[in-house]
C-alpha cells in the first residue's frame, strides 16, 4: 500500500466515523467529534506480543474524555472538566499486537442537562499490510465537573440530532445506565476480605482465595487531572492488571481480556489517595472467566473521610494457547454460601449476555 492508498484508507476511516456521527444521531461539528492514534509498543503488551486490554481501555477514556471537555467548554460559564462517571458493557472484538496503529475515534451521541454519552470505536491498523481491524467498541458517560468548584455540575450544551428517534433511543439509554448506576452503587458497599497471606496456610488451587489478588497504588500527580482528580483511565488500567493477574493464576496460561461489564464511578479519587484494587473470581465457564474488580481508596491526608469503594466492575477473561486460541478454563472450586452465591450471579450475567450475543448475531444475519 503506498502513501496515496493509505491516506484514503484514513480519508474512509473519519468518513465512518462521521457517518457513526449521523447515524447514531450525534452532531455534525466538529466539537462532537475526535481521533487520536497511537502506534503499539512492548511495555503495552504481555509476554505473548497482545497488547493489554488495560492499555486499550485507557485510550478510550483519554479520546472520550477529550471530546467531552471540548464539548462543554463551546458555552459561557465555568470552564470545566468531563469526568467519567461509567462505561458501558465493552466487548474486546479482536486482539491487538506490538507494533500495530490504534486509531480511536470519540463521538458524542447524546446529552441531557447535566451529562453527556461518547461512543467510541477502536480500529487497529498493521502499517505493513494496511489491513484493518475493528477492535473494540465502547460508549461511556461523562459528567461536567467546575474547575472552580469540583462539587459543581456545570449543565451540557446540547447537541443536533439526525431525527427525533435517535434523540428518544438516547433518552431510553440514559434513563437505564442512571437506574442501573444506582443499583450497583447500592450492591457493592460490601466490604471485600483481603487477599491470603503467603504465610498463612496455602489456599487449595481452583479456589477464589488461591487467585485473589490486589494491587495498592499511591495516586501521583501524572494519574491526575488538572483539578487533581484521577483520570477514569488510569483506574481502568490499573483494574485490568488484576483482573489480568487473578485469571493468569487461575488458569496458569496466557489470558487476555474478553469484554468488560458496566463500570461505575460511584466516588472520584483524589491525588495523595491510596487505591488498593481487589480481583476475585464469580463465575467460570468452560471458557471464560468471570472476575469482580473493586477499587476502594483511602485519603493520606484527610484521614477523617475514611476508606470508601470507589470504582467497581466485572471483568471477562479467556484462556489461549500459544497459537491465540481458546483453552478450556479449569471449573472454581465453591467454598461457602457467599461465594456459591456470587457464582449463581455470575452465571445469570453470562447467560445473559450469551443470549444477547446471539440475537445480534441472527439480527445482523
Amino acid at each position: 500500500m503506498d502513501r496515496k492508498e493509505a491516506a484514503d484508507e484514513m480519508d474512509k476511516t473519519v468518513a465512518a466515523v462521521k457517518k457513526v456521527c449521523r447515524d447514531e444521531g450525534a452532531g455534525s461539528d466538529q466539537g462532537t467529534l475526535f481521533q487520536l492514534s497511537r502506534v503499539m509498543l512492548p511495555d503495552d503488551a504481555n509476554i505473548m506480543g497482545t497488547v493489554h486490554g488495560g492499555i486499550i481501555l485507557k485510550m478510550i477514556e483519554e479520546a472520550g474524555s477529550i471530546v467531552g471537555t471540548r464539548h462543554c467548554n463551546t458555552q459561557n460559564g465555568d470552564r470545566c472538566l468531563a469526568a467519567l462517571v461509567r462505561v458501558e458493557k465493552t466487548e474486546f472484538l479482536s486482539p491487538v499486537f506490538i507494533g500495530e496503529v490504534v486509531h480511536v475515534s470519540a463521538v458524542i451521541t447524546y446529552t441531557s442537562k447535566h451529562s453527556l454519552e461518547v461512543q467510541v470505536k477502536v480500529i487497529a491498523e498493521n502499517i505493513l499490510t494496511g489491513a484493518k481491524k475493528l477492535a473494540n467498541k465502547a460508549a461511556l458517560w461523562y459528567v461536567p465537573c467546575s474547575l472552580q468548584n469540583v462539587d459543581k455540575i456545570t449543565e451540557v450544551p446540547p447537541i443536533k440530532y439526525a431525527s427525533a428517534e435517535q434523540e428518544e433511543e438516547g433518552r431510553k439509554r440514559y434513563e437505564a445506565q442512571k437506574v442501573e448506576r444506582l443499583e450497583t452503587k447500592a450492591r457493592v458497599e460490601e466490604a471485600i476480605p483481603p487477599p491470603p497471606n503467603p504465610e498463612d496456610a496455602p489456599k487449595e488451587r481452583y479456589t477464589v482465595g488461591f487467585s485473589q489478588s490486589s494491587l495498592i497504588h499511591l495516586v501521583g500527580p501524572s494519574d491526575c487531572t488538572l483539578d487533581d482528580f484521577v483520570y477514569g483511565g488510569v483506574t481502568m488500567k490499573l483494574m485490568d492488571e488484576v483482573a489480568g493477574i487473578v485469571a493468569a493464576r487461575h488458569c496458569n496460561t496466557n489470558i487476555v481480556t474478553a469484554s468488560v461489564d458496566a463500570i461505575n464511578f460511584h466516588r472520584k479519587i483524589k491525588k495523595g489517595c491510596v487505591v488498593t484494587v481487589t480481583g476475585r473470581l464469580t463465575f467460570v465457564s468452560n471458557r471464560s472467566m468471570e472476575i469482580e474488580v473493586l477499587v476502594d481508596a483511602d485519603p493520606l491526608v484527610e484521614k477523617e473521610k475514611g476508606k470508601y469503594r470507589a470504582v467497581s466492575a466485572f471483568f471477562t477473561f479467556i484462556s489461549l494457547d500459544k497459537e491465540n486460541k481458546p483453552l478450556n478454563v479449569p471449573p472454581l472450586k465453591i467454598e461457602g454460601e457467599e461465594e456459591q452465591r456470587r457464582f449463581e450471579e455470575g452465571k445469570a450475567r453470562y447467560l445473559q449476555s450469551k443470549a444477547k450475543r446471539l440475537a445480534e448475531k441472527e439480527r445482523q444475519q
